[in-house]
């Protein structure tokens, strides 16, 4: 057994220590905003935060973040209101969207640790995040909107 914060809550988990941490997110603790994409931390898809830091969680075993707070897409804002989810509807960045969850939890990582980041930072942050449908373009003005003050938003067209 392991014991975590998921999304600010306490959970106590069966799986196996080594069961790579997505499995356990999706198949026991029923959250299926994260995704599975090529389980070997190269797309990105499956991006949590894991005391803060943005992570490949189908190849982080669930017995590393014992004692550790681990957030999902669900957990940035219980109502999808996250700026980045904001952002992300506003500049129309989603298109199939399966890459999206993972995309948003590395930009807010980007964000919290940097927030304004510039074009060269965004590119270096979002790097190993794919995207099939290719909508680098959108995911950028999406982030950059998220970084904008408040009153810049209102102005931005979307």
């Amino acid at each position: 057994m392991t014991t975590f914060k998921l999304n600010g809550r306490e959970v106590t988990v069966q799986s196996p220590a080594d069961t790579p941490l997505l499995w356990t997110i999706r198949d026991e603790l029923g959250l299926t905003g994260t995704k599975y994409g090529c389980g070997i931390a190269q797309c990105g898809v499956c991006t949590v935060h894991i005391d803060g830091q943005a992570l490949r969680a189908c190849v982080t075993p669930t017995g590393a973040v014992a004692g550790k707070a681990v957030t999902t897409i669900e957990g940035l804002h219980s109502k999808g209101a996250h700026p980045l989810q904001k952002a992300w509807i506003a500049a129309e960045a989603p298109q199939c969207g399966y890459c999206q969850s993972g995309q948003i939890m590395q930009a807010a990582a980007l964000l919290k640790s940097k927030p304004r980041p510039t074009d060269a930072e965004i590119d270096a942050a979002m790097n190993g995040n794919l995207c099939r449908c290719m909508a680098y373009v959108r995911i950028k003005q999406a982030i950059k909107l998220a970084a904008a003050p408040a009153r810049a938003r209102k102005r931005v067209k979307a």
